[in-house]
């Protein structure tokens, strides 16, 4: 709850995470080794100097980045949010921040209430490496076709089943398909081309494990000439994993945001 002056005696709160996931074994936490969800919780372990969990919007993989990640968690604050939130960038590592902190509703869950969601995967495509760009973009040295890809990549629009491009997270697949559903309705999937940088937009309901890196492997190598445009929805008649590309490397994939308020209907654009 937020009381007057802008305290919270006690209150359900929800921020907005960005962090760096090269040096951590993902979000989730896990009994050994570094994940963002353990650092997040040290944190306001330290600082509140009591235990609290923390939920996500989502649980991204080893070394998958985020500017958007939404997380919440229940905690006793007597003094303002605004100290709160200095209090826990000052602690938390130099590769985690949070954006910003603020009360959400008792009944708001940074999982289940999530409209869509926003990733982007970057690709350098040129034939030296760059080692500043080297934990978030995944480098291919040959020639790509955009087009092809941009014309694969419009087939996996729309709801679909996605079992051959990635599986339900640990623990089910969140709304609005529950359980062991591998169905997923995607918003929009374009790639757009700066130079040497492709960069891979796309935006959907929801997503599969390792969905979005095993679109990306699959559309590199339609566009590198290995497969033909089709193949693309010919993984998602036959639902069978083994028949798509392997992932893409994770440096390049990074969770850009989660919406709660505006449905992708009510956009213009969906990025």
């Amino acid at each position: 709850m937020q009381t007057e002056g802008g305290s919270a005696a006690c209150g359900y709160l929800r921020a907005t995470v960005a962090y760096d996931g090269t040096d951590f074994l993902g979000f989730q936490w896990q009994p050994a080794g570094r994940t963002v969800q353990g650092v997040l919780e040290a944190a306001l372990g330290q600082v509140t100097q009591t235990a609290i969990r923390v939920v996500g919007s989502g649980r991204t993989d080893r070394g998958v980045h985020a500017q958007g990640q939404v997380i919440a968690f229940h905690a006793v604050w007597r003094h303002p949010l605004a100290d709160l939130h200095r209090a826990l960038n000052a602690v938390l590592p130099a590769d985690v921040v949070l954006k910003d902190l603020r009360p959400a509703p008792a009944d708001w869950h940074p999982r289940f209430s999530a409209l869509w969601r926003h990733y982007r995967y970057t690709v350098l495509n040129q034939p030296v490496r760059s080692p500043l760009d080297r934990r978030y973009a995944h480098l291919v040295a040959g020639p790509l076709d955009v087009a092809a890809m941009q014309t694969a990549a419009a087939r996996l629009v729309g709801e679909h089943d996605f079992a051959g491009y990635g599986q339900p997270p640990r623990g089910g697949g969140g709304q609005p398909t529950q359980g062991d559903s591998t169905v997923r309705r995607l918003f929009d999937a374009r790639w757009l081309l700066d130079g040497p940088w492709f960069t891979f937009d796309v935006v959907g309901n929801a997503f599969l494990r390792g969905m979005v890196r095993r679109l990306v492997g699959t559309l590199l190598y339609v566009g590198a000439g290995v497969w033909p445009v089709e193949r693309v929805a010919e993984i998602l008649v036959s639902r069978d994993r083994a028949l798509a590309a392997p992932p893409a490397p994770a440096s390049g994939l990074c969770l850009m945001h989660v919406e709660y308020d505006t449905r992708p209907e009510d956009l213009t654009g969906a990025t």
